[in-house]
């Protein structure tokens, strides 16, 4: 089934993969729909090569990329707003209570620390609105066809920049007021993130947020989020009146997605209800496994987690030496990521091959079913 947005974008399958992962873009890009390469993380020359990589194998179909602009910092001194300062600003402005908190931990739980050829991916230091806009400029060179961005209406420059070069713009939400706003501001899709999603997500499920963002924004087009992993969940959403869905857990137990070994363990043993909204990752509530971790920093009785983007700074070392260590040990109590409760679905480590060819089969079912 084609929806107009698949039309616009030259898409035959109505999914979006939002993955870290350039080899599952390419699949799902060539399988009709389209991948959406996470920018987070990387490097300008990182993303460079990774993007050069997906020329070379998608065919010339059509994929896009998420970067984050996030609207809601926390400046150093504790205000809101304005362009965001130096990771060394951040780092002076950690309070002594978290940096106890966590020396405590990790000592608690004799994480030892990284080897000397071992190294923090500080994914902060790649997460400032200079980076964020360099990602921009030089995902405008490849022949993209989406911008999506997460955490806030992206600024209306980059709105403008996207629209000069024929780039649509898309944004995530959690709620019609969000959605409202993004319209606004000029963004050309919606992506309605229901609570189930992985990652940074708000309270609403899916199956109430979507069509309420729906119709708060029609005839602006909407992609739902969250819980979606199966060609049946595909099939919903559009039921639900979204043109599109958005996975991106499904991605993490293909052979070609995963993380590392630590983190596959744990997501190919967890059920729908190993997850948990919790602020202990960014600083923002973010849908987690649950782990060790995680419930130290919810536990009312420590400090808590600190605000976007200081919560970030101050475990980014920690949480390189926890997945180092889990490695070698086996201990995977320590360890999380952002998934979604699509998680208990996601039992097997599979070619992302077989996982496209499973919801397309699956949605190709329900479409029958649907119109009788």
């Amino acid at each position: 089934m084609r929806t107009p947005l698949c039309e616009q974008l030259g898409m035959t399958l109505p999914l979006f993969a939002f993955t870290r992962s350039p080899e599952v873009v390419v699949a799902v890009s060539r399988a009709g729909g389209m991948g959406v390469q996470a920018a987070i993380g990387f490097t300008p020359d990182e993303l460079r090569r990774c993007l050069a990589y997906i020329d070379a194998h998608v065919d010339g179909r059509p994929y896009g990329v998420d970067v984050v602009m996030p609207s809601g910092f926390v400046q150093p001194d504790g205000s809101k707003g304005g362009a965001m300062a130096t990771a060394e600003d951040y780092h002076r402005a950690l309070p002594a209570a978290q940096v106890r908190f966590l020396d405590e931990l990790l000592a608690r739980y004799e994480v030892p620390p990284l080897p000397p050829d071992a190294s923090a991916a500080l994914a902060m230091s790649t997460w400032t609105d200079q980076v964020s806009r360099r990602q921009v400029e030089l995902a405008l060179e490849h022949p993209i066809r989406l911008i999506a961005n997460a955490l806030g209406p992206p600024p209306v420059d980059v709105i403008a920049q996207c629209h000069a070069r024929g780039v649509k713009v898309a944004a995530l939400v959690g709620s019609k007021e969000h959605a409202q706003k993004q319209v606004e501001q000029g963004v050309d899709i919606i992506v309605a993130q229901g609570t189930e999603a992985g990652g940074h997500c708000g309270e609403i499920a899916s199956m109430v947020l979507v069509p309420e963002v729906v119709d708060a924004v029609a005839p602006v087009p909407v992609i739902a989020a969250g819980g979606i992993g199966s060609g049946r969940q595909l099939a919903a959403a559009l039921a639900l009146g979204a043109q599109g869905g958005w996975a991106g857990s499904i991605w993490l137990t293909t052979v070609e997605g995963q993380i590392d070994d630590a983190v596959t363990r744990k997501l190919l043993r967890a059920t729908s209800s190993d997850t948990i909204r919790s602020r202990a990752i960014s600083g923002k509530p973010a849908r987690q496994l649950r782990s060790t971790w995680q419930s130290a920093w919810d536990d009312p009785a420590g400090p808590g987690p600190l605000p976007m983007p200081l919560q970030f700074l101050l475990t980014a070392d920690a949480v390189a030496r926890i997945h180092h260590h889990a490695h070698d040990t086996g201990r995977d109590d320590l360890v999380t990521s952002p998934v979604g409760q699509i998680v208990g679905s996601m039992n097997a480590l599979r070619p992302v091959a077989d996982v496209l060819a499973e919801i397309e089969a699956s949605f190709a079912a329900a479409c029958r079913a649907l119109a009788g």
